[in-house]
């Protein structure tokens, strides 16, 4: 048993942490929202029809509405903003700063009616995580580094953990099917529908060209769909139910620190220190805010956690 946990775990961490590369190399020649709403569609048919068939119950009507709401802010906003800015943003960076969505987290329950204050420990999470934030995307501009990151790209980025961080919270009492596989069809198929409709409204239409679409490009596409949406889903879900949660989301740690690697050996993205600086201190904040929230049961982190951006679905 503890042979197959570390397998499974190793898989989670692997494939979440290359999802990032994935998408790099996908939005080469694919619109990121079309790229997205394909992701999603064939994740989620594949997810959707197979607990129906298996037995599960039809969802009602206030279980669709709520997967849709889920669906929008975490796969449309979170996913889909983050696709979008790895057009301009280095996928190891963009890792980063996805990995601080505890931080958003935190701070939206801190601000809510009725929300969880922080404590001394979460705070010093988050203060910790934010300046590792502002050393990685240096907003004063300080140096004159030939790689200093696209500002559109980085808003886009910092939007998105907001909405994942927002959609996270809802999808914690929302009222969705018991079945988690099921649920997550239901919000890829969301997600898909908003990812088109998203790409509809940017004109991608117009920019998409089939015969363009490089080898390179499908393969990271198949790739997020096989091995970051299904693949590593399983073995989430699996691993959820036979260790314990404190061990499973050690992945939240690892992805980041498995994207700038493959980032820097695949894709040529530069390891700047600015980065070398910001990478313990946003993954120590992660780890800080995580040491407060061991006592969630496996239920209720399952809805939190199954579809992280780095892969996510």
């Amino acid at each position: 048993m503890k042979t197959r946990i570390w397998l499974a775990l190793m898989t989670i961490y692997l494939a979440w942490g290359s999802t990032y590369l994935a998408i790099h190399f996908a939005v080469q020649s694919i619109t990121p929202f079309f790229m997205t709403g394909v992701r999603f569609l064939v994740a989620g048919l594949i997810l959707y029809l197979w607990r129906r068939l298996a037995g599960d119950p039809a969802p009602t009507y206030t279980q669709w509405r709520s997967g849709v709401l889920i669906g929008s802010l975490l796969l449309v906003g979170g996913i889909g903003g983050l696709t979008w800015a790895e057009q301009y943003v280095p996928s190891g960076i963009a890792a980063l700063i996805v990995a601080a969505i505890p931080l958003w987290v935190v701070i939206i329950e801190t601000v809510r009616r009725g929300g969880n204050r922080p404590t001394r420990l979460t705070t010093m999470g988050v203060l910790i995580g934010m300046a590792g934030i502002v050393i990685l995307i240096n907003p004063l501009g300080s140096s004159n580094n030939q790689f200093e990151y696209h500002p559109m790209g980085v808003v886009v980025l910092l939007l998105a953990a907001f909405s994942w961080a927002i959609g996270s919270i809802y999808s914690h009492k929302a009222e969705l099917p018991k079945s988690a596989l099921l649920s997550t069809g239901m919000e890829l198929l969301a997600g898909s529908a908003g990812a088109f409709i998203l790409g509809l409204v940017t004109g991608e239409a117009g920019r998409l060209d089939l015969s363009g679409v490089t080898l390179t490009s499908l393969v990271g596409l198949v790739y997020l769909i096989v091995v970051g949406s299904l693949i590593a889903f399983v073995c989430y879900t699996w691993l959820l139910q036979e260790a314990p949660t404190t061990l499973v989301v050690t992945y939240t740690y690892i992805n980041p620190l498995v994207a700038v690697i493959l980032g820097t050996l695949l894709a040529q993205e530069v390891l700047t220190t600015r980065v070398l600086i910001s990478t313990p201190l946003i993954l120590s904040a992660v780890v800080l805010i995580h040491a407060r929230q061991a006592a969630f049961k496996p239920v209720e982190k399952q809805r939190i956690i199954i579809q992280q951006p780095a892969g996510e679905d």
